[in-house]
């Protein structure tokens, strides 16, 4: 348990980089009251709205035969008739939301820009073409896949790239109306920019509340370790973004962990047993590589 949420803190606070990112740009345009607002209040509805209600929401969208009391009592004791119910529909939910990361790595991949990290980035950077035909046989062979297990399973896995295209939507739309922000070209109460800042957390939210499921199935070690992990990106947000920014390769490692969540939970929803500590090992190992990698480079420049 301890070592599931470490790696949910450690997982929700790298893949929100981006998120802190935008926070601290937004909030450097605010008073010094809203910033306050924002850093208490949303805090609270970022854990426990945000990141306690959407993965429970997640679940029960999953099992609506469970009563929300059923639902909730099954994530915190060892209820059987709940968890079977809760079992049988894993495969659903571990194909849509495996189906999310893997889409997600790939658009890093291909289309963002980014710090040439490992081998092969540029060339694949350069035709970033090929996005849109490689996550449409991806998800042409986990649909005739799934089909052949669950046709449930396929419906999920339709959903999972519809979620995607949905959020990246939102993404989009929220890095132009930042720039105007920043630029001054598009004037905003604070009031307003709260309420957009809390939209793109929950927006943001959805990658991390979905590779939670990579870790596990309990509510409380999600809303833990999520919860932990959004404070520790609020600290961020106030402190420490400059700092966070010279370690160029973290949003790599971030990636490239969504990648192994992705994988681990569509290989789990297609019945392969794998064990709960390999997810968390697996995103230590992938963070910490990226890390040490960032942190060698700065010393070496350091030196110059």
């Amino acid at each position: 348990m301890i070592l599931v949420v470490m790696g949910l803190c450690l997982f929700e606070a790298i893949s929100s980089i981006d998120n802190a990112i935008i926070n601290g740009d937004v909030l450097s345009t605010m008073s010094a009251r809203a910033r306050k607002w924002f850093l208490l209040w949303g805090i609270l509805i970022a854990v426990f709205v945000i990141r306690g209600l959407l993965p429970f929401a997640i679940l029960w969208a999953n099992n609506p035969q469970l009563s929300v009391v059923e639902l909730f009592t099954a994530t915190i004791t060892s209820d059987e008739a709940a968890i079977s119910a809760i079992e049988q529909s894993a495969p659903i939910l571990l194909v849509g939301g495996g189906t999310f990361l893997i889409f997600l790595f790939f658009h890093w991949l291909f289309l963002e820009p980014k710090h040439y990290g490992l081998r092969g980035e540029k060339v694949i950077h350069e035709n970033g073409v090929w996005f849109f035909a490689v996550v449409s046989v991806l998800l042409t062979l986990i649909v005739w896949f799934s089909i052949q297990v669950n046709p449930f399973m396929a419906f999920g896995a339709v959903v999972g790239s519809t979620a995607f295209f949905i959020t990246h939507g939102f993404k989009e739309n929220a890095a132009q109306m930042e720039k105007k922000m920043i630029e001054g070209e598009r004037k905003m109460s604070d009031i307003s920019k709260l309420m957009y800042l809390e939209v793109i957390d929950a927006t943001f939210s959805i990658d991390g509340v979905l590779g939670a499921f990579a870790f596990t199935f309990s509510i409380p070690l999600i809303l833990i370790g999520n919860g932990i992990g959004a404070i520790v990106v609020r600290q961020f947000t106030v402190k420490n973004i400059d700092n966070i920014k010279k370690y160029k390769y973290l949003k790599n490692g971030a990636m490239y962990s969504i990648l192994s969540l992705g994988m681990i939970m569509t290989a789990e929803a297609f019945g392969m047993e794998i064990p709960s500590y390999v997810t968390p090992l697996v995103t230590f190992a992938i963070i910490g590589y990226f890390f040490y990698k960032s942190d060698r480079e700065l010393k070496e420049r350091a030196k110059r």
